[in-house]
């Protein structure tokens, strides 16, 4: 019986023993370890990627929508008055300076032509007649100055009668394409101002070179000069290569925009008149820095910029003005030369925060 309570009385003493240890003795568990690792990682730095930055200067491009234009337009019309005897040329011909669109009736122009030259002829006889009586003395010598003025009257009322009956031959100016013929065999025309579209034979235009028309605000005119480059894009596709030709001095009184014209070669006509375009205008050189998009944030004032790390392992924030916005990069500036600017992580971080910084290129994650 005393061998029975004995064993009882030390099985209860081990089982106190056993638990009061959880309370005196150290011991680990997976909360104390988990506590112990999360306190390690608390004193590491947090890690960012930085990139280092570099100011080089960017030439920026002013995306512009406009339309396009002939470098020339004229309508033909007629100098003479007569019926269409003939029409030489269709929509959408090729002409050259000189060739000739249209022909008017004669209407007696050939007839004064004749009567003209008869008339020049006679003068010039009876001068070289007279001419030989004053050297004989027969006639006075003043009669020769006479003479002269009467030939030279001659002449110019042939001139006057040639040119009137060139006038019956319509030609063109210079070289182009004919957009529109207006008239047909047997139309009657005149050449008295004022008579509406009575007096036109054809329209011409000229699409080499071509002009792009834009129209550019107060605000993006600065960086514009004359001769600098530019991409064309159509809406159709087509695309060219050119040259600003025309700024604008003065502003338009209703949008207060300068207009600008770009000239660029078509040779083979196929950007069209009239079509609407995409312009890009290469701007004068800036000092700039390129950062991903991504790097961009806020800081808590509402300033747009970057944060960087200094020397000392510092975050600090940079604020930054964009020059030029593109897809995938921002030009900006503002940027300190050298500088290493968050590119992951920047969200993650506060100014004055102790980070390690990381070559972006040899980090694959912004936080392990």
């Amino acid at each position: 019986m005393k061998a029975s309570r004995v064993a009882a009385v030390g099985l209860v003493a081990a089982a106190a023993v056993w638990i009061g240890s959880g309370y005196f003795l150290p011991h680990e568990s997976n909360e104390s370890t988990a506590a112990i690792s999360s306190q390690t990682k608390a004193d590491k730095p947090f890690r960012v990627s930085v990139l280092e930055s570099q100011i080089v200067p960017h030439s920026r491009k002013l995306l512009l929508s406009g339309r396009t234009e002939a470098d020339k337009k004229v309508i033909v019309t007629a100098r003479a008055n007569g019926i269409v005897t003939e029409v030489r040329v269709r929509r959408g011909d090729h002409v050259n300076k000189g060739d000739v669109l249209a022909i008017l009736s004669d209407e007696a122009r050939d007839a004064q032509v004749a009567q003209a030259r008869a008339l020049v002829a006679q003068k010039q006889r009876e001068r070289h007649v007279r001419e030989q009586l004053i050297e004989k003395g027969t006639l006075p010598r003043l009669n020769l100055l006479e003479l002269e003025a009467q030939q030279k009257a001659a002449e110019a009322a042939m001139a006057a009668a040639e040119a009137e009956r060139d006038r019956g031959v319509v030609r063109a100016p210079w070289s182009g394409t004919v957009n529109s013929v207006p008239v047909e065999i047997g139309q009657g025309v005149t050449s008295m101002p004022g008579g509406g579209g009575a007096n036109e034979i054809a329209h011409i235009i000229s699409l080499d070179p071509l002009i792009a028309v834009v129209e550019v605000s107060e605000r993006k005119l600065a960086g514009l000069s004359l001769g600098a480059p530019a991409e064309i894009r159509l809406t159709n596709g087509e695309s060219a290569t050119g040259r600003v030709r025309f700024i604008s001095k003065s502003a338009s009184a209703t949008t207060r925009t300068y207009r600008v014209d770009i000239e660029a070669a078509n040779p083979d006509g196929k950007m069209p008149d009239g079509i609407t375009v995409e312009v890009a205008i290469a701007l004068a050189p800036t000092p700039a820095t390129q950062v991903p998009r991504s790097a961009l944030t806020f800081a808590a004032s509402g300033n747009l910029g970057v944060r960087v790390v200094r020397e000392n392992g510092a975050v600090g924030f940079v604020p930054v003005t964009i020059v030029e916005d593109e897809q995938q990069q921002m030009w900006v500036d503002g940027v300190p030369d050298r500088s290493r600017v968050i590119v992951q992580g920047q969200d993650f971080v506060t100014e004055g925060q102790i980070v390690e910084a990381v070559p972006a290129a040899d980090q694959k994650t912004a936080r392990r």
